[in-house]
């Protein structure tokens, strides 16, 4: 689950000019962990935000192909282990403002055990 976070910070960092502001923030709600990757960068169309989550896909045509340029797979492998792990990848953007992801995964309620000599 950690490399699906760094990517979604890693592409809010990319997408963000210098003066710009990612924000991190985790809150508990209702058994379910939420954690929001935000930024105040060059934020996705609409009609791209429907799609950023599909393999390949990607929103910003002027990035694709070339030496350090996605493939269009990080969202879509985040999303897929999200999932995996019952929870859910959500993303709310204004071009010009920014974009939040959100991810939602349930909270275990198992106990660990911990034993002690």
């Amino acid at each position: 689950m950690n490399s699906e976070l760094i990517l979604l910070v890693d592409n809010a960092i990319k997408f963000t000019p210098s003066d710009g502001t990612v924000t991190l923030s985790l809150d508990t709600k209702d058994g379910t962990a939420q954690i929001r990757v935000s930024d105040t960068g060059i934020g996705i169309p609409l009609e791209d935000q429907r799609r950023i989550f599909e393999r390949f896909y990607q929103a910003d045509r002027s990035r694709h192909g070339g030496s350090g340029r996605g493939a269009g797979l990080g969202l879509a492998i985040a999303r897929q282990v999200v999932l995996a792990h019952g929870g859910q990848i959500l993303v709310d953007s204004t071009p010009g403002k920014g974009s939040t992801f959100t991810v939602t995964l349930p909270l275990s309620a198992k106990k660990i055990l911990v034993r002690t000599s």
